[in-house]
């Protein structure tokens, strides 16, 4: 049996799984990212729980999101409008809002390239003047299963020591600033801060993390979407101190330019480092991006972590996590290492 057949037998049995598990009371979950990585663990998450809660990175400084962050001085919107459009449902009202909210003008003028849910996300903030309460109308607009927040009430300005940014400096180090400009660096980075330094949390962010049954943390871009979530103080105080559990979900392959030529295991290194207190419980991994199962073992272990493998890949071969195998994988890790809910 060929690699492709054997995953579409995995992504089979794991849609019947999903589809045939019972409903009762169901684990509180908190996902915390930005981008695509973040919407693939809220695709995957809506299907095998009804209490999620997206915690969204707001240091976004490009495309449509900067150009409305300098003009209007407001969040980013566009990381809080993916994970509004992940948690849309799959029927038609859903999969519609899903596609308008993502639409993408075009144009010769000023709307070319904006978003409609940016758009609409910041003038839902200009007239209500509360972040948190405008993503909830929005996701009840959308029919959202799950909520949105951002990690901070300000944006903020990524900023990344990176050696070797200037390719004809190979051993300069340097500060670079900029969600969009770190993400695309061709040097290696070395470590992430933000800017304010001392962050303010979303007071509801903090509140779900210390409520959550699990908390999930990537999968995503290593230094713009999921470290930036520990620079936090409020936030990383929850994620600490709070008594869920917490899985770290690994990329399928390292990012070009941000990750090029990290091991799986030098992930889990590079947030120890930037959170040298943050424990974490399991960490997922596809096994067929794991080519060091000893190492990236050792490394989980610094965390306090046992490694789960599974196949979350999209069966064509594209470096996507498939949902479903997604969803399967985050159920069997919820229902076998432990439960401190009521949903038990």
């Amino acid at each position: 049996m060929t690699s492709r057949n054997l995953r579409q037998r995995r992504l089979s049995r794991a849609t019947a799984a999903l589809s045939g598990r019972k409903r009762g009371a169901q684990p509180k979950v908190v996902a915390l990212g930005g981008g695509m990585g973040l919407s693939a663990s809220l695709t995957a998450l809506r299907r095998i729980t009804g209490d999620l809660t997206a915690v969204v990175t707001v240091a976004d400084d490009g495309g449509s999101s900067g150009r409305l962050r300098e003009e209007l001085g407001v969040l980013p919107p566009g990381d809080l409008r993916k994970a509004l459009a992940a948690l849309c449902g799959d029927d038609e009202w859903g999969q519609t809002w899903s596609r308008v909210i993502q639409h993408r003008f075009e144009s010769k003028g000023d709307l070319h390239e904006h978003a409609v849910g940016n758009l609409l996300i910041v003038a839902l903030w200009e007239q209500l003047g509360d972040h948190v309460q405008a993503l909830d109308l929005v996701g009840k607009l959308l029919g959202a299963h799950g909520r949105v927040l951002p990690m901070s009430a300000v944006p903020l300005e990524l900023q990344a020591l990176v050696r070797g940014h200037d390719p004809e400096r190979p051993e300069e180090t340097v500060t670079v600033r900029g969600q969009a400009t770190v993400a695309l660096t061709l040097g290696e980075v070395q470590s992430v801060h933000v800017v304010p330094a001392d962050p303010p949390a979303v007071p509801e962010a903090v509140a779900a993390v210390l409520d959550a049954d699990w908390v999930v943390l990537g999968p995503g871009s290593w230094f713009s979407s999921v470290i930036p979530h520990l620079l936090v103080p409020e936030l990383l105080d929850a994620l600490v101190t709070t008594k869920a559990r917490k899985v770290l979900s690994l990329n399928l392959a390292p990012q070009p330019g941000e990750t090029e030529g990290f091991s799986p295991q030098r992930h889990l290194e590079v947030l120890g480092r930037h959170a040298p207190k943050l424990t974490m419980d399991v960490v997922l991994a596809d096994e067929a991006a794991v080519p060091d199962r000893e190492s990236l073992a050792d490394a989980a272990q610094r965390l306090g972590a046992a490694v789960e493998l599974a196949p979350v890949a999209s069966p064509d071969g594209v470096p996507i996590h498939d949902p479903e195998l997604l969803a399967a994988a985050y159920d069997r890790i919820f229902r076998m290492h432990g439960r401190i809910g009521p949903w038990r």
